[in-house]
């Protein structure tokens, strides 16, 4: 088991305001620091919600790696669980499961009910996984967010291979202690050194972004007024921008 990555303070107020807003318009609101290209940062479309009309999902990425094709070398098939329970309090928050499915292709689920409601039960905010899950009915039911490859109904040799390892998931370097961000769009990191100002800036760009919704739904539009609109709505993200990069 490995485990070393800074503890970083980010104040559950903070959280709590960045589960009010979409992935993609936190996705933008990161794109306007200018901090990382643009097409990084975030899974691909290999990883997908299985519960779209859950709300979005923040926590702090808990990795473990997990294999199902091949028996473990332990009889305890749940004994690195205990590894990642141990480890819920030295997150800087609320953890999200991190797993990459190193068999390819995937054998069997990385999870069920058992594991969903005993990650929730000691506060996990949710869980991801390069591979398959099951017993969606029953996950559902308890709220708990999850993110995966597919569905596959059996479990296989399932076991939990390292603890606190970095991951790839959805081409997506994960590290221990990463501020994760998913909703039915999909899922993003968070550099946390910007983390306090996403929310303000995220309630400024859906205004800004309304300049042009207005004027489109507003009625007797025309494609001069939609440039206007546009334009209008593009000078105030870039004074975002300006803003925000402290220019």
């Amino acid at each position: 088991m490995e485990s070393d990555f800074q503890m970083t303070t980010i104040s559950n107020e903070t959280l709590v305001e960045l589960a009010k807003y979409d992935t993609p318009t936190v996705c933008n609101v990161i794109e306007l620091f200018n901090i990382r290209p643009q097409n990084t940062g975030y899974m691909d479309h290999s990883i997908m919600s299985c519960f779209p009309k859950f709300p979005p999902m923040v926590g702090f990425a808990l990795t473990s790696t997990f294999r199902s094709m091949s028996p473990p070398n332990s009889k305890d098939v749940y004994g690195s669980l205990d590894m990642q329970l141990d480890l819920f309090d030295q997150l800087p928050g609320p953890p999200i499961i991190v797993f990459q499915d190193t068999d390819e292709p995937t054998a069997a689920a990385t999870f069920g009910e058992v594991m969903c409601t005993t990650y929730k039960s000691f506060g996990a905010k949710g869980l991801i996984t390069s591979g398959t899950g099951r017993d969606l009915d029953q996950v559902e039911a308890i709220g708990f967010p999850t993110f995966t490859n597919g569905t596959t109904c059996a479990h296989g040799y399932c076991h939990i291979v390292s603890v606190g390892t970095p991951v790839t998931v959805g081409g997506l370097p994960v590290y221990q202690g990463d501020l994760l961000h998913g909703d039915l769009n999909g899922v993003t990191n968070i550099p946390v050194e910007i983390a306090s100002e996403i929310p303000g800036a995220c309630a400024e760009l859906m205004k800004a972004e309304d300049i042009i919704l207005n004027y489109v739904k507003g009625g007797n539009i025309t494609v001069q007024g939609f440039k206007e609109a546009r334009e209008a709505c593009v000078d105030v993200i870039k004074d975002i921008g300006k803003k925000l990069r402290n220019e």
